[in-house]
């Protein structure tokens, strides 16, 4: 890092952010605050991330080659708890392999639980960069949280982040019917109830020990969506494993949880 960016990291931390620190070429990283303390005990900040339009980092699912970004608030005081909030991302197949990922600028949010009016914020971050080359990249952030003065500035560009993650689906009309493993097209089969729905939108996410699976097709007869089955555990060990699918529609992001069916046809589903 340049002498004077590294300078520029040690200097105190204005209210709602802190400084800058380049991570990568033409890549740097901050932290904000709303400096906002909502009933309950919640606040939100968020690491954001000024990259070109070209250059990208990863979501919660990294997908095949991605390095997944952790935001690790072991040293803070004053926070009892926190949620990482992710706006709904890309599905990139540029260089054949399937990644979830955000290009250009983007601000990650975090719900902070505090059991008090004051605290201090202490941040490791570890994430991919990708350009030209994909390189992991950490950085550590110190910003003090006090609430007597709201961040306008900073809550509108949190707020605008977190009106990208997808929500609960609540709407009694269920958007998703049958969802099951297809061992023919070795594939999740995923059968869309609305029509609302951008099939091609669809992710699936297995969690950290479950499988990963790829980018979503359209079915041969196109009554069913099918997400390729990457990796991850064995086959056999798809049916009876929860997953989470996030998609996009005309009324924004949306997610809900399913459970696979058992291991078998798509008839199975008919």
């Amino acid at each position: 890092m340049p002498l004077f960016l590294l300078a520029l990291s040690c200097l105190p931390a204005h209210a709602g952010e802190t400084p800058w620190q380049e991570v990568a070429p033409d890549v740097r990283v901050r932290m904000i605050s709303s400096d906002v303390l909502r009933p309950g005990g919640t606040t939100m900040i968020g690491l954001e991330i000024d990259m070109p339009p070209g250059t990208k980092t990863y979501w919660r699912v990294p997908g095949e080659t991605g390095i997944p970004t952790t935001i690790d608030l072991a040293g803070s005081t004053g926070i009892t708890g926190h949620e990482s909030l992710w706006p709904f991302p890309q599905i990139d197949t540029a260089e054949g392999f399937v990644d979830f990922v955000y290009f250009g600028p983007t601000v990650l949010p975090v719900e902070l639980h505090l059991p008090g009016d004051a605290a201090m914020l202490e941040a490791a971050v570890t994430m991919g960069v990708c350009s030209d080359i994909c390189v992991p990249v950490s950085a550590h952030f110190s910003l003090p949280l006090s609430f007597a003065r709201p961040d306008r500035g900073q809550s509108l560009r949190i707020a605008q982040a977190v009106a990208l993650t997808p929500m609960d689906w609540t709407d009694p009309r269920q958007p998703v019917g049958w969802v099951g493993y297809d061992a023919a097209a070795d594939a999740l089969a995923v059968r869309l109830g609305d029509d609302r729905i951008d099939p091609l939108s669809l992710i699936a996410d297995a969690g950290p020990d479950g499988q990963l699976f790829g980018a979503p097709q359209k079915s041969p007869d196109g009554s069913l969506v099918l997400l390729p089955l990457l990796g991850g555990a064995a086959e056999g060990d798809v049916a009876g494993r929860p997953v989470q699918l996030t998609f996009m529609t005309e009324m924004g992001p949306f997610s809900l949880s399913r459970i696979i069916a058992s291991a078998g046809s798509t008839a199975a589903g008919d």
